[in-house]
């Protein structure tokens, strides 16, 4: 069973003003098991993108250690931004097949779990918001990651539509599972996808608490068994509602 092991020390950013640093993360350690779906809960500002953009190796500056194990190997990462980041001048199918290099049949079983097959040959700006952010997860879940990164992707849309794209989400994960490493503020969209809650304080960020969702998968669309466990958590952990 492949872990990915994640300790950032420090990271920090230096203010070309007057020179002084500004500490974002400190001793932060998470691992992640695999085929886990983790999702990360904090204040806004605290520093969960940041988090991402060091896993995704888009940050490079800090100090610590990220390993996936036993391999001891650089982890092959997917990431879904915010913003879908289609290419305007490229198909549905161009735009997944540029990033990744899926094959016909690969790319279909993708477009029919995400039900996009009448999408495939469609330009961005023909998709709906909804469809776009189908299409961005598409493109991260072909390149077979060994993590994958998801920050807010469903920010921005309405209730229903929201719904939808988590369902088919957590239809397409349940098909072909990686670890997720899901970014939200949303308490109630992270007890519907989470195997476990990591609780983050604010700046400089650290793990303050963790707890395992144990809603069991089949009733994660019953709002009362949500809100339940949503009521609880503030019970157990006081410390979260100050958080959110």
């Amino acid at each position: 069973m492949n872990q990915l092991a994640i300790n950032i020390h420090d990271k920090f950013y230096l203010n070309s003003t007057d020179n002084t640093r500004k500490q974002v993360i400190k001793n932060l350690e998470l691992t992640l098991k695999n085929n886990e779906f983790v999702c990360l809960v904090g204040p806004s500002g605290c520093g969960k993108t940041t988090l991402l953009n060091i896993l995704a190796k888009l940050d490079t500056q800090f100090t610590g250690t990220i390993e996936l194990q036993p391999k001891h190997i650089e982890p092959r990462v997917g990431y879904i931004f915010q913003n879908p980041r289609l290419l305007p001048w490229r198909t549905v199918r161009e735009n997944i097949q540029l990033a990744t290099g899926a094959k016909t049949d690969v790319l279909d079983f993708f477009l029919d779990s995400m039900g996009l097959a009448d999408e495939k040959d469609s330009y961005p700006e023909h998709l709906s918001l909804g469809m776009s952010r189908r299409v961005s997860i598409i493109r991260a879940f072909a390149t077979d990651p060994d993590l994958l990164l998801m920050d807010e992707p469903f920010v921005s849309l309405d209730p229903p539509t929201a719904r939808l794209v988590r369902q088919l989400l957590m239809d397409l994960w349940s098909k072909r599972p990686h670890k997720v490493l899901f970014v939200t503020h949303d308490l109630r969209e992270a007890i519907t996808l989470a195997d476990r809650l990591i609780f983050l304080s604010t700046s400089p960020m650290s793990v303050i608490s963790e707890v395992a969702v144990t809603i069991p998968r089949k009733e994660r669309h019953l709002e009362m068994k949500i809100e339940k466990f949503r009521q609880q958590l503030f019970i157990d952990y006081p410390q979260i509602a100050e958080l959110l």
